[in-house]
This record gives structure tokens, sequence and C-alpha cells, in this order.
């Protein structure tokens, strides 16, 4: 069963969504339009009277995916009528941003020019949130105006977690233990060293330094459960690898780290950093706000007998996802994919400079991000195609894994910053 579609009057205002067989009728008898691909919308012809229900959007705020859900309040009880996975890309985020920091610490390092230190005068406002914290806040609230926009909204309900990451990693811990962390009277080289007995931990020589087990470049921590003792050698090969890639052949090796590493916090501490700021900018939309907990939500899905799903934990959040009539819908999946770059000169590793880019976004028509459909007539890929393209200087644009000619190509929905699929 598919989602709901979103309906517009000619003034763009919103209407009740209706259902796929619906939307297709009216298209077909020419009272409506496509208005917009994904979310699929429709925007009708001629005026159409205002007659709403109560319709709430509820979220599942996560570190790497938001589940949302529409759900609307009728005569026979709460129905599910719509609902997405928001996919966020603060981990990319982040990534560039060290990037960014290494290559300017560089270059103040081969003193090209003066430029004074510029430690003490820098001040953050109150409230302030990294980058790749914010990113995840500022995509639920774009998606919020969005279906505000697309659907007669008049409440929000959200999942209020919160994480308490000393009892995840101890369930035991009471009172004044919660003051004495993981290297309580001890330094981090000497812990990891008694921890390990002083031997590597990936090929039982002699240690001599403390490696990570996920690498930096791909996300990992200082935290201690992320740090093993390690040979200069092992260090050296392991690199960028995953611990599960370095040790592929040596399973009673990965096994016995495995037992030993902590689960990582980082998703429940950027759960933890965002909630209180998602819950501020949904306020001052000015519709009410119903909040509910995590074991709520686990609680109200298990007593419905509903599967596991962002999209699902999101119907369920509060007390109104108490009794809330889920069909197997098909959510639409949404991935942050950026608005392009605005770098205009690209560098190597040391960051000097390898290539320039062009000021020009729009090629025959079409940009990087557009969503099309390509009707090839002839050759290996012949046959109708829809997606993402990647555009270049000449006629020939990526479509997945293939290129194809512009002539062939029909723009569907124009770049928005957004990837989707089911």
């Amino acid at each position: 069963m598919s989602n709901r579609v979103f309906v517009l009057n000619p003034d763009k205002s919103p209407l009740m969504p209706c259902t796929a067989k619906r939307a297709r009728k009216m298209l077909e008898a020419g009272r409506a339009a496509v208005f917009r691909r994904y979310p699929f919308t429709i925007i009708l012809k001629s005026e159409s009277p205002r007659q709403s229900q109560p319709l709430a959007l509820k979220l599942d705020p996560g570190s790497k995916t938001t589940g949302m859900a529409l759900v609307m309040e009728g005569k026979t009880g709460r129905k599910c009528i719509w609902g997405a996975e928001l996919a966020h890309r603060g981990l990319a985020i982040k990534l560039k941003l060290q990037a960014r920091r290494a290559l300017r610490a560089s270059r103040r390092s081969r003193k090209l020019r003066h430029r004074p230190a510029r430690f003490q005068n820098r001040t953050k406002p109150a409230g302030w949130l990294p980058p790749s914290l914010m990113h995840r806040v500022l995509t639920v609230v774009s998606w919020a105006r969005r279906l505000e926009r697309w659907t007669p909204l008049d409440s929000f309900s959200m999942e209020l977690v919160s994480f308490d990451m000393q009892k995840m990693l101890n369930p035991d811990i009471q009172r004044d233990e919660y003051q004495k962390g993981t290297l309580f009277g001890a330094e981090i080289r000497a812990y990891l060293r008694q921890k390990w007995d002083d031997k590597c931990a990936y090929c039982g020589k002699k240690g001599e330094e403390v490696e990570h087990l996920i690498p930096r470049s791909q996300g990992g921590t200082n935290r201690v459960s992320n740090l093993v003792w390690s040979c200069r050698s092992c260090n050296e090969q392991k690199g960028s690898l995953t611990l599960e890639e370095f040790l592929a052949k040596k399973p009673a090796a990965l096994r016995k780290i495995q037992e030993q590493q902590s689960a990582s916090l980082h998703d429940a501490a950027a759960v933890n950093a965002t909630k209180y700021r998602l819950l501020e900018e949904l306020k001052a939309f000015g519709y009410p706000v119903e909040t509910g907990s995590g074991a709520q939500t686990s609680f109200n899905r298990t007593q419905q007998g509903y599967d596991k799903a962002h999209w699902i934990d999101a119907a369920c959040v509060g007390d109104s996802g108490a009794s809330v009539a889920i069909r197997p819908l098909k959510p639409l999946k949404i991935t942050c994919m950026g608005r392009g770059n605005r770098q205009m000169c690209g560098t190597d590793k040391y960051g000097f400079p390898v290539r320039h880019r062009t000021r020009q976004k729009v090629f025959f028509g079409f940009q990087t991000g557009d969503i099309v459909r390509a009707v090839v007539p002839s050759g290996k890929y012949a046959g109708r195609h829809t997606g993402r393209i990647a555009v270049r200087a000449k006629p020939n644009f990526k479509l997945g894994t293939f290129d194809v000619h512009v002539k062939y190509l029909i723009a569907l929905q124009r770049a928005d910053g957004y990837g989707y699929n089911f």
C-alpha cells in the first residue's frame, strides 16, 4: 500500500491528502495536474472547498535517521496515512570540516603570510551547536515547513528521549559511581597497557602505541572504548581500515576485541544534544506540540504488534500513539545530499590547487540533483530510466551507473538538496 497523495488548491492552499486511486482518477479526467513527484503532490485545476480533519506530524528524531509520519484522526480513530524516513548527513559534514581544518592548519604552518593568532577573541552564541548537529535540527524543521505547506497540519508530536549514557555502559551503576569514570585514578596510556597486558590487541606482540578501532577518518572518536593498545606495525597496517576489514583473516582476535569493546555512544550523544533545540523550533510554528518518552513509544508499538521501523516509531509517539491504525505503507526514503559545493579551487591532499570549477551550475537546462526520466531508444541501456543526474559541461550526463545524452532526458523535478526512493 502506498502513501497518500498531497492535494493543493489552484492557489496552492493545502487540502486533505487523498488516496492514490482517487488522485489517479483526477489526473486521468484532467481535473488535476502533477505539482511534485517526491513526495507526490497534485494541484487541482478548479477550487475545492476545504474540509479538513485533525492531522498531526509525528517525529522520531535520530542521530542518523529521523522517522516522520502523518496521523489523521477521523470518526473511526487515528490512522497513519503517510510515512517517511529522513537520512541525515551529519558525519559527512563533520569529515568535511575536519579536512578543511587540516588544510588551513597546513597553510598556516608554511608561513606563507603573517596572520595574528586569534584564540582568545572567539565566542559562540548561547545555544550554539556544531554544524554536524545543527544540520539534524535544520533538516527536520525544513521538512516540517514543507509538510505544513502541502497539508493542513494542526499539531506536532515528538519523541523526547533522554539517554543515561553511563547506565548504558554499566547497568548496575549507582550513586557516587556516576562520578567515577573508566579512567578514575589512571591515565589513558597506563589504563590501556593494563587492560591489554602491555600486548598488541591485534598480534599479541609487545605494544607501543594507542590505536583507534574505528578510524578518525570514519567518524571514530578519542573515547576510551574506541582505543586499544597496539604495536607500531599493526597500527600502520590498519590505517583507515575498519576492525572487521583488518582482522578478516583472524576471527579469534576479532571476537576477543569485540567482546571487550564497549558500545559507541556517539548517536546517543547527538540525540541528547539536539532534542531541546528541535523542540523549541517546533514550538515556534505555533501548533500544540506533544512529547513522549522512548519507553512509551516502544510500549505503544509492541502493544499494537507493529514491526520496528523509524516511521512506525514516529506514528507511535506519545499518548496519541497508543491506538493508531498503521497499514503496511511504503515509506518515502529521503536522503540529505547537500546543495553543491562553493569551493572554486580544488586541492590535492597537501592543500595545493589542482583543479578549478566554473561558476556555471546549469548545463543544457539541467543541474546536478535534478530528477529526470531518460528514454533511451537503443543500445545497451535501451528503455526508460528514472533517477538523479550529475551534470557535466559536455552533453553526456551521469544517471546512476551509466552516461546518457541530454537529448533523451525529461525533467521531472528540479534539485532541492535531497534524494528520494522507496
